[in-house]
């Protein structure tokens, strides 16, 4: 007789115990550890055997299927690879349904189709499909959160199947209620073996959590192929595509939709985007080249510093990271002897996107002395590179692409590392260069004075 074995876990994360705990020692959370049992003892095998290949495959299998949304397509690498299973993610009301229907729309011109919900009822789906002009597309629509009835009822001919959301579906297999860790994985391990033995492309929308991440525990983003998070302010009509996880592409490529009355619609050029609203020679205003995966983009980058009367002087960030803004405010001071210890700093980067690369660090080092000094930069003066501890401008990747960009947008000056990698068969005309090796140039270089 197999003896059944007793095991916790925790609703949070997913962390195994062997006895219950108050508190998970992984994420920290109290009272999410709960009990699982399961059968014991080791499973008999079917005695079956493997059959191995070598590593060619026909060129046909690994074509990709384009959704002629080209911002999405852009963000997958290039095209939907078959049989590949991705995760979306984003805020509530952020759009996610609205995506995954226009996607479903649109590919279902040419492949078979099928849109499974387990939040809405047919008939709000429907309203959707009106708004958004997809009426007449021939997607199979259905209600359900069983996953084994989804997966009977699909069949091996079905090209795309789009599921909203993970966290609706359940397995009766697994004794716990739908979102549970359990239950997310038991669900995500049906479907991504359904479409790794039927070359079904499985679209997954998953709900995040208050801190930004994909409810559900974390091996849910392990065992899928590609995981893309739908970003965007609620007050701005933008909304951002972002990918952080990627087997048949980049894994940092950004896509940049716009939200209208008749759905989601990609934007060609990204940086007239995020600089149309720029204000010509304002102080504490720089415009940054910089690289979201393969493509260069153009944004402004906002400080604002004035007197403080806390003890502690504010530092408040919007798109970059608080910590690198500390970096570069004690290398200005360390290096330039330029004092912000009296000063509340305000740093922005405009039109809600978020910058994670280093290259924007001499962006944010000229906005910080340009906002200190009150002196405006060129409007036409666009600027890249990285700053090291000791005040040096150290170099950054494709350099070219970033030139091209800014000169392409009518940029004539470009602020850049001394050392940096230009290809000679480049062609970027009227741009003056100006290559810089420390920070204390910089502040040479504008000849600014302080009150």
């Amino acid at each position: 007789m197999v003896k059944n074995e007793k095991n916790f876990y925790c609703n949070e994360c997913g962390a195994r115990y062997p006895k219950w705990l108050g508190k998970c020692e992984d994420c920290g959370q109290w009272n999410t550890i709960v009990e699982n049992v399961s059968a014991g003892g080791k499973t008999q095998s079917s005695g079956s055997s493997l059959n191995f290949q070598n590593l060619s495959i026909s060129q046909e299998k690994l074509d990709r299927k384009l959704s002629d949304i080209g911002e999405f397509d852009r963000v997958l690498g290039g095209g939907i690879v078959p049989g590949s299973v991705v995760l979306i993610g984003g805020d509530p009301g952020i759009g996610k349904s609205t995506l995954s229907l226009q996607i479903s729309a649109a590919l279902s011109q040419c492949y078979d189709c099928v849109y499974i919900s387990g939040e809405e009822s047919v008939e709000q789906i429907c309203m959707r499909a009106a708004r958004l002009g997809a009426s007449d597309s021939p997607v199979k629509l259905a209600c359900e959160t069983d996953v084994d009835i989804i997966i009977n009822s699909l069949g091996n001919d079905v090209d795309f199947l789009t599921i909203d959301s993970i966290q609706t579906l359940q397995s009766f297999s697994v004794d716990s209620i739908p979102g549970t860790v359990s239950q997310v994985r038991a669900c995500a391990h049906k479907l991504i073996n359904f479409a790794k033995t039927t070359a079904t492309t499985v679209f997954l929308i998953g709900h995040v959590t208050k801190e930004g991440t994909i409810a559900g525990p974390k091996v849910l983003e392990h065992m899928v192929d590609t995981v893309l998070y739908f970003e965007g302010e609620h007050g701005n009509s933008y909304r951002i595509l972002r990918s952080v996880k990627n087997r048949y592409g980049p894994s940092d490529e950004l896509g940049i939709f716009e939200m209208r009355q008749n759905g989601l619609v990609g934007v060609s050029n990204p940086s007239t985007l995020f600089l149309t609203q720029r204000n010509e020679s304002v102080p504490g205003s720089v415009v940054f080249s910089g690289m979201e995966g393969t493509r260069p983009i153009l944004v402004e980058v906002q400080a604002l510093v004035s007197k403080s009367y806390f003890v502690s002087p504010r530092r408040t960030v919007v798109g970059w990271d608080v910590n690198r803004l500390f970096m570069i405010l004690a290398v200005i001071e360390s290096k330039c002897k330029i004092s912000f210890s009296d000063r509340d700093v305000y740093l922005s980067i405009a039109g809600g996107l978020k910058i994670s690369e280093p290259a924007c660090d001499l962006a944010v080092a000229m906005s910080l002395l340009s906002a200190r000094s009150g002196k405006a930069i060129s409007s036409e003066t666009c600027v890249f590179g990285e700053i090291g501890l000791t005040g040096e401008i150290r170099p950054v990747s494709r350099c070219s692409e970033r030139m091209k960009e800014a000169s392409k947008l009518g940029f004539r000056k470009i602020i850049l590392p001394i050392n940096y990698i230009h290809c000679p068969e480049d062609n970027i005309a009227d741009i003056k260069i100006e290559a810089v090796d420390t920070l204390m140039k910089v502040v040479e270089l504008f000849g600014i004075e302080y009150r």
